[in-house]
């Protein structure tokens, strides 16, 4: 099953239309603490290593596990669509069955030429948050590991 790609228009409508769905923004701690689509969880796929850029979170998958059943209604985004991409195909892999991959991500996917291919949620104008307390934030999600 091929995972759904939608726009940041399409993900807010079905955000608002099913209470049941999550949108899960796999961005760092940090990107998500300076904006957020509203409603939004942060479990990150990867984490800024200094020494050699961006590291797979090991525990992705694992915490995703914890936190939401593989039949439930998810949205992925990051900041422009590739880890998003990257996370849907771990998550689909894991047995997840009802995903969508947010094009655009929250701020918006360029071209070589810095040309806007995919409108992010931020720039279509979508409510956005900075909360990043308990049940959101990826300190919260990640204690739910069973050890």
């Amino acid at each position: 099953m091929a995972v759904k790609e939608i726009t940041p228009e399409e993900a807010r409508e079905v955000l608002k239309a099913d209470a049941s769905a999550v949108y899960i923004d796999v961005r760092t701690e940090r990107e998500f603490a300076n904006g957020h689509p509203v409603g939004a969880v942060n479990i990150p796929v990867a984490f800024p290593d200094p020494a050699r850029g961006m590291m797979a979170n090991p525990d992705f998958v694992k915490v995703v596990e914890a936190n939401f059943p593989r039949d439930k209604r998810i949205i992925i985004g990051c900041q422009a669509g590739p880890r998003s991409t990257a996370a849907s195909r771990m998550l689909e892999q894991a047995g997840y069955q009802d995903l969508a991959n947010m094009l655009g991500g929250f701020g918006g996917m360029r071209d070589a030429m810095g040309t806007v291919v995919a409108p992010g949620w931020a720039a279509s104008g979508l409510p956005v948050s900075s909360e990043n307390g308990g049940g959101v934030g990826y300190e919260s999600m990640k204690l739910k590991i069973k050890s």
